[in-house]
C-alpha cells in the first residue's frame, strides 16, 4: 500500500542565479520593505556593498545583525528581541548553512517573510523548508521544520567564486550524500508520489558532480565564474532542496537522510573532538558517503566514490576528520543512535559499521 495524503502542498524554491543576481531584489520583493539583514561576519561583509547598492530606492535596509556564531534556540530568542527585528518587515538571511538556518527558523518564530542570499556553496541551506538546530556547545539538537523553504534565493555567482574553496569542497561532499541516502533509505518501499519524485530528483544531486566536479573546483581557485562552476552551485544550493523538501514533504516518513549523515551528527556529540571548529558539515558527510556505501555493500560505487574523494581532496581515512580508532570504540554506539537510520532497509548493525571502517581504513593503507 502506497502512503499518502489526503491532501498536501508543496512550496519549493524560487531563485535568481548569476553574477548580476541581486538586481532582482527590484522585481521580486514588494516596494518600500523594511529588512533587516542576518548572517555570518564575512558573509556579511562578502555582500554587504551589493546588497546595498541593490536594495537602494527599493528596499529599506535597517541593520546588518551577527547571527550569533550557531544555529541555536538561545541565538534564535536573542534576536527576536532585536529592535531592528521587531521593526523589519521581512528578514534578508546571508551566509552559510548556520547563519541561514537561524534566519530562517527565527522569522517561523516571529512570522516575518524570510528572503536567502547564500555567499557560499557548501549546503542547501538557502532553499530548503528545514533548519538544523543545534545546541550552543555545537553538538546536534535537531530539525526545525517550516512550511516552505525562503521566499527567495539569489544566488550571486561571483560572490560565491570569491568564497574560500573550502566551502565549495565541503558542498560537494554534503550533495553527494542525497542521492545515496535517498536510495537506500527509501528502497524496497511503495513511494508517495512526492516521495518518488524527491527519490528521482536526488539522482541529480550525484550525476552533476561527477561531471563537473573537479573543473568547477577548479574554476573557484581561480576565482572564475563559469557554466561548470554555475552547474555545481545549482546543484549543490538549488537540486539537493528540492529533493530535500520532497524527502521530507509528509513529515513522517524521512527519506532525507541517512548514515552518512548519521556519522556526522554523532561526531558533533563528542565536543573535545573539535569537528565543529575543524571541519565542515559537507566535509564529514562526504566522508559519510564512503561508510554507507561500504556498509550497503556497493562496492563498485565505493571504488567510484573513493576515487571522487580522491581527486577533490575530501576525507577518506579518519585521521583526515581528526579521529583515531580509539575514538571510534564510543562513537560507533553513538552513529547508531542516531535517527537519521531509523528508517533503513535493514537494521544498521555495530558489526555492520565496525566492518565498514575497518575495510576503509585498509582502503586507505594500500
Amino acid at each position: 500500500m502506497i502512503s499518502s495524503m489526503p491532501n498536501y502542498s508543496l512550496r519549493l524554491p524560487a531563485f535568481t542565479v548569476g553574477k548580476d543576481a541581486l538586481s532582482a531584489i527590484r522585481d521580486v520583493i514588494p516596494d518600500h520593505q523594511k529588512a533587516v539583514v542576518i548572517g555570518g561576519k564575512k558573509g556579511i561583509n562578502a555582500i554587504r556593498a551589493r546588497l546595498e547598492k541593490a536594495a537602494q530606492g527599493a528596499v529599506d535596509i535597517l541593520d546588518f545583525l551577527w547571527y550569533g556564531g550557531e544555529a541555536s534556540e538561545e541565538n534564535i530568542v536573542r534576536l527576536s528581541g532585536e529592535d531592528a527585528v521587531q521593526r523589519a518587515d521581512i528578514l534578508f538571511a546571508v551566509g552559510g548553512g548556520k547563519a541561514l538556518d537561524t534566519c530562517k527558523a527565527l522569522g517561523l518564530r516571529i512570522g516575518k517573510p524570510v528572503y536567502a542570499f547564500p555567499t557560499i556553496a557548501s549546503t542547501c541551506a538557502a532553499c530548503t523548508a528545514v533548519a538544523i538546530l543545534y545546541h550552543p556547545d555545537g553538538s546536534f539538537a535537531g530539525p526545525c521544520f517550516l512550511p516552505g523553504p525562503p521566499r527567495h534565493t539569489f544566488i550571486d555567482t561571483e560572490v560565491i567564486a570569491s568564497a574560500p574553496e573550502r566551502y565549495l569542497w565541503a558542498g560537494l561532499g554534503d550533495t553527494c550524500a542525497k542521492y545515496f541516502e535517498a536510495a537506500v533509505s527509501s528502497r524496497g518501499d511503495e513511494l508517495a508520489y512526492y516521495h518518488a519524485l524527491g527519490v528521482s530528483v536526488s539522482r541529480s544531486c550525484l550525476e552533476p558532480l561527477l561531471r563537473y566536479g573537479e573543473q568547477a573546483f577548479r574554476d573557484h581557485r581561480e576565482k572564475k565564474v563559469t557554466e561548470e562552476l554555475t552547474q555545481v552551485i545549482l546543484t549543490i544550493i538549488v537540486t539537493t532542496a528540492v529533493a530535500s523538501i520532497l524527502l521530507t514533504a509528509d513529515r513522517i516518513i524521512d527519506y532525507n537522510t541517512g548514515l552518512a549523515h548519521a556519522v556526522f551528527y554523532a561526531l558533533t556529540a563528542f565536543p573535545e573532538l573539535h569537528l565543529e571548529r575543524d571541519h565542515l558539515h559537507g566535509e564529514v558527510v562526504g566522508f559519510g558517503v564512503l561508510i554507507l556505501l561500504l556498509a550497503d555493500g556497493q562496492e563498485d560505487m565505493f571504488r567510484k566514490m573513493y576515487a571522487f574523494n580522491r581527486s577533490v581532496g575530501l576525507p577518506t581515512g579518519i585521521g583526515e576528520i581528526g579521529i583515531t580508532e580509539s575514538d571510534l570504540q564510543r562513537v560507533l554506539p553513538k552513529v547508531l543512535s542516531m535517527p537519521d537510520i531509523a528508517h533503513n532497509p535493514y537494521p544498521v548493525t555495530l558489526d555492520m559499521l565496525s566492518g565498514a571502517f575497518r575495510k576503509l581504513q585498509e582502503m586507505n593503507e594500500h
